[in-house]
Formats: C-alpha cells, structure tokens, sequence
C-alpha cells in the first residue's frame, strides 16, 4: 500500500507580500516584536508543531546554512528561550534533505549524520519518491520546507506541493523578494486560518490545487 505524504512549505511574509526585506533581510519581518509585540513567540510556536509532525526537513543550500550556522548551538545555551532550544534540538534531529550542486558532505557537521544532499537534476523525482513512500514504519509524518523561496517556487511549478502555510507577519517592507516568483499554475483553497493572542501573527493553510488556477 502506497501512502501519500504532505509536503507542506510553512514561511513567514509581510503584508505587502515579501519573503524577505532588502538585501535579503529576512529579519526585517520580526521588526514588530520590538515594536509591538514583544512577547509574541507564535513563529517559533507554530514552527515547533510543524517539526513535531514531520519526518524530514527539506532545505536548500542557503536556508541550510543559515540554519547550520545557528541552531545546532542553541539547545545547550542556558540563556536560549526554552522555545528555541526545543526547535534547536528538532532540528538536530529530523532527517534532513538539501537540494544543491555546490554542497559537500563535509559541510553538513555538525549535521553530517541526519542530512542527506541531493542534486537539483535529480530533485523532482527523489521528492515525488519520497512524498509517495511505501509503508508507514519507514515514514509516517509530514515533509516540511521552512524559508527555501526558490526550491518551494520551483516544487509548487512541478505539482509537488500540498500545502502552503503563510504565517503573515503585521509588517510592511515596501521592497525586498517576493514570495512567488510568477503566477502558479495551481490554484489555493483556505482550509484553515488561526491567530494567537498577544500576537501580530496571522496563519492562513492553503491546500494547493493543481491544474486550476
């Protein structure tokens, strides 16, 4: 028996649209926490879910390095939000897949043991393998993508994303990268919206629809 599994890109926007501000700022998106909502840990809240419900992670290179180059250290850190730890210590354990041409196993330490690289000619058919794994003892969760822009933009062009969930940030960058690179062959239906309280945060989960738009 065949089951299909989730590939759910989970990011953060602005609400006019952005991935991220001006020089590929992305911290440009959590301005408001400092301004207004100091307290408001939903991102990391809503994140943390995510992991927990996945199987593997699924990157490319420049958002796995980003993440290589700050997490791994943060769950021993005493002085981390206890939120940040939890995710740090996820994301060491989660199986992760890159997408690159340009990454080595060597630069995967202190992820070496969990992180697998795939090659982008390869990419579309070892993702549709993946999403369509046989037997739930190997892989039972979700296939979860955080930031990855062009790896998710290209994936959603190929019919290989299931769900989109935006998590609109009460930002407005003016300029920067924006989310889509062009108008997707598929079209979006809204099966779920949440907003927390103490937060600017609101989570709109769209089921992708291929071949409608």
């Amino acid at each position: 028996m065949t089951n299909q599994h989730r590939l759910i890109v989970c990011n953060i926007m602005s609400l006019d649209g952005y991935f991220e501000g001006p020089g590929k700022n992305v911290m440009d998106l959590f301005e408001y926490r400092l301004e207004t909502y100091p307290a408001d840990e939903s991102f990391d809240a809503y994140n943390a879910a995510r992991l927990h419900a996945a199987d593997v992670l699924l990157l490319g290179r420049t958002t796995y390095e980003q993440f290589k180059g700050y997490w791994p250290s943060v769950a021993d850190d005493p002085d981390s939000p206890p939120l940040e730890q939890e995710i740090s210590g996820l994301l060491g354990a989660i199986e992760k897949i890159v997408i690159s041409d340009s990454l080595t196993p060597e630069n995967t330490e202190p992820w070496h043991g969990n992180t697998r690289i795939v090659r982008r000619a390869d990419a579309h058919e070892q993702i549709a393998k993946l999403k369509s794994h046989v037997g739930t003892d190997q892989m039972g969760g979700d296939i979860l993508i955080f930031g990855s822009r062009t790896l998710w933009n290209d994936l959603l062009g190929h019919g290989l994303v299931d769900e989109l969930h935006l998590l609109i940030a009460p930002a407005v960058l003016g300029t920067g990268t924006p989310m889509f690179d062009s108008k997707p062959s598929a079209s979006f239906r809204l099966i779920d919206t949440q907003a927390w309280e103490g937060s600017g945060i609101v989570l709109a989960r769209y089921e992708v629809l291929q071949g409608r738009s």
